[in-house]
């Protein structure tokens, strides 16, 4: 795909992995939206993004309501003209063990990470049809493919989107709307400031524009798919595959130290 003039919108577009793909997505002349709940704070994103182009703008409004997916949706359109790529980068997290995660925040997580995309997604879709050429980018995680002890309901929110994009690709095809699933490891991002896990629990630091630089690199060649973390990730992934009681017991041995190290994870 050609991003000259295409007409994006990106949802949690203010910081982190969405943030860089709206700078990235500029530099190539296409058209964004950005879009997240803090009005100040997508100020502060948009004014940073127009060094890279001039054609982008700011919604405020949260994609977990109703209303908020409406504004959001008709604003863009409004804004653009019309709409080509739609991106569900909006999410939230909170680790722990799964009896210490209150019903509250389950249930922002299926929220913000599966219910809005999909929604979001079924009413931009007649806009996306009239483009003839377009594109749905669903961020998941690698803990969508491979999961991890304390992030359950993440990983089953992730992993939910993962599969709603597969099966939306196969819906689509030949329709002239692309369906791409990025699957980012450990990001350098404001979601992850209360993750204190490092390398040595398998949360490493990728940036946030190496990641972005990715995954617009797959819109622009038709990508199904871009998964982040190197050989160690495709090696667990594998491993995943063939012998998970491996697995198993390697988070087993990481188990005490992992608990400690993302109990006050929490980005909702």
């Amino acid at each position: 795909m050609n991003l000259q003039g295409k007409r994006v919108l990106i949802t949690g577009g203010s910081s982190g992995i969405g943030l860089a793909m709206a700078r990235i997505l500029l530099t190539k002349g296409a058209k964004v939206v950005i879009s997240g709940r803090r009005a100040d704070i997508l100020a502060t994103a948009t004014d940073g993004l127009r060094s890279a182009g001039d054609q982008v703008w700011s919604i405020a409004a949260d994609v977990g309501t109703t209303e908020g997916r409406a504004t959001t949706l008709q604003k863009a359109r409004d804004a653009l003209g019309g709409l080509d790529i739609l991106i569900n980068n909006a999410g939230g997290a909170r680790a722990g063990r799964l009896e210490a995660t209150s019903e509250a925040e389950i249930e922002a997580m299926v929220t913000v990470d599966l219910l809005a995309p999909i929604l979001l997604t079924r009413a931009a879709l007649p806009a996306l049809r009239a483009s003839g050429d377009a594109v749905v980018v669903n961020v998941t995680s690698g803990i969508a493919l491979v999961g991890a002890p304390f992030y359950t309901t993440y990983a089953a929110v992730k992993a939910g989107l993962a599969r709603f994009g597969e099966a939306l690709r196969r819906e689509l095809k030949g329709e002239g709307v692309h369906v791409l699933t990025a699957y980012p490891s450990g990001t350098d991002t404001p979601m992850m400031k209360s993750n204190r896990a490092g390398p040595e629990l398998g949360f490493g630091r990728e940036a946030a524009s190496d990641v972005a630089a990715a995954i617009v690199a797959g819109i622009e060649t038709g990508a199904f798919e871009v998964i982040r973390g190197g050989e160690a990730r495709a090696q667990m992934i594998a491993l995943n595959r063939e012998n998970p009681a491996a697995v198993d017991e390697r988070f087993l041995a990481l188990k005490p130290a992992l608990e400690e190290a993302v109990k006050d994870h929490a980005a909702l």
